[in-house]
């Protein structure tokens, strides 16, 4: 009779040597299930951490803003006329306002809009007016992303959580509108 070393396994009629290093199809399905599951559980991590950083930064983009069209106001005794999507107001000067961080792309799509005496469906003025406010509004080069998770976010950081009145609030076209004077 024939003795087999402990080493090899019998594959048809020959002896294979075992491998110590190899894995096997088992081993393998199991890290791959371990890792699956890990990325389960990290994307959605990882989308949360995307929108609260997208948030702070528009966050920080409406208050510089803000305060720099308030500073204009007080100097001058008046707001800036209407501008267009991404153009910075008339009167404005570089000084004041940042003509490259005025006209960039926003975290959530879209471009800044100067909006003066505009109307506004819904609003709590007289017909949805307001003097002064700060929106985001669809450019030629880039739409703007309504995602409520993140419009709420943005909210509650600005104002008081609901898109539906306070300073920041959704505007006519659905946008983020950031009012300075009602």
């Amino acid at each position: 009779m024939r003795v087999r070393p402990t080493t090899s396994r019998l594959l048809g009629r020959r002896d294979i040597p075992r491998s110590a290093a190899g894995v096997g199809l088992v081993e393998l399905m199991v890290v791959v299930t371990i890792i699956s599951m890990i990325m389960l559980a990290a994307v959605p991590t990882y989308n949360r951490i995307q929108r609260k950083a997208r948030a702070s930064a528009v966050v920080n983009d409406f208050r510089v803003f803000a305060a720099v069209f308030q500073a204009h106001a007080h100097e001058t005794g008046s707001w800036p006329a209407e501008a267009a999507v991404g153009d910075v107001p008339l009167g404005m000067t570089e000084a004041e306002l940042k003509s490259e961080s005025w006209q960039k792309i926003t975290p959530m799509g879209g471009q800044f809009n100067w909006e003066f005496n505009q109307v506004h469906p819904g609003g709590t003025s007289p017909g949805g007016r307001w003097r002064a406010a700060i929106a985001i509004t669809d450019s030629a080069t880039s739409p703007v992303i309504l995602d409520q998770a993140l419009l709420l976010e943005i909210d509650r950081a600005l104002d008081d959580g609901d898109l539906t009145t306070g300073s920041f609030r959704l505007g006519g076209d659905g946008g983020p509108l950031f009012i300075l004077e009602p």
